[in-house]
């Protein structure tokens, strides 16, 4: 997979790509990430990407020209099967998502900026819209460092046991039952005995009882859809 990130402040997001789980992927080849500064397509040579909003109103505006420069020479290259612009005003991203992405070959996201982008980027170029929750952030570099993570992650070979991300919260519309490890009792707090039984039908029974009555607790909207 190949994913391609396009930033006023590329320098800002390269860090979450650089370890952990990530970047066993791209040491092993299974992904590509790189990165491009939105000002290196600037319209002049003063840098100039963004421009005050049509109509009046506070903040600055990412302009249509630079980023048709930055889309229009990377899909010259290669083909693209989504281009993303992350933004608060749309679709939060859920694990379905993710699960289909992780499929496809190469993958453009633009982050936004400012007040965002000229709307006829929206329109004319971004084929998916995501959020990562319903607040707004200075830019979109850490949701897109968010969304690749969720992505990237999924790819056969990238973790070390590919079973771990299918019980992940979520995977089954239920969050994740508690989970437990050494020692079997601390200070008095001791790990559900049947955990302990090595009965495997009996234990999986357990974890999907807590799973949904977590999830019942917590998310009770995800039992709803």
């Amino acid at each position: 997979m190949r994913i391609d990130i396009i930033s006023v402040n590329p320098e800002l997001i390269k860090s979450p790509f650089e370890h952990s789980i990530v970047k066993r992927g791209i040491d092993k080849g299974l992904a590509e990430v790189f990165f491009h500064d939105l000002r290196d397509f600037a319209i002049n040579d003063y840098g100039k990407i963004d421009d005050y909003q049509f109509g009046g109103g506070a903040g600055m505006v990412l302009m249509i020209e630079p980023i048709e420069k930055i889309i229009s020479q990377l899909k010259a290259e290669r083909d693209y099967d989504e281009i993303i612009y992350m933004t608060p005003d749309a679709p939060v991203l859920k694990q379905k998502l993710s699960n289909r992405l992780s499929l496809v070959d190469n993958i453009i996201v633009l982050c936004g900026h400012y007040k965002g982008v000229d709307q006829r980027v929206r329109d004319l170029f971004v084929t998916r819209e995501i959020s990562i929750g319903d607040f707004v952030l200075s830019g979109g570099e850490l949701a897109a460092a968010v969304l690749c993570d969720s992505i990237i992650r999924l790819i056969p070979g990238v973790l070390g046991d590919e079973t771990s991300a299918l019980t992940d919260s979520f995977q089954d519309e239920l969050l994740s039952p508690p989970v437990y490890t050494r020692p079997a009792n601390y200070k008095g707090s001791e790990v559900p005995e049947v955990l302990l039984s090595g009965n495997f039908p009996k234990i999986e029974s357990w974890r999907t009882d807590q799973a949904i009555e977590r999830t019942r607790k917590i998310r009770p909207d995800l039992l709803d859809e």
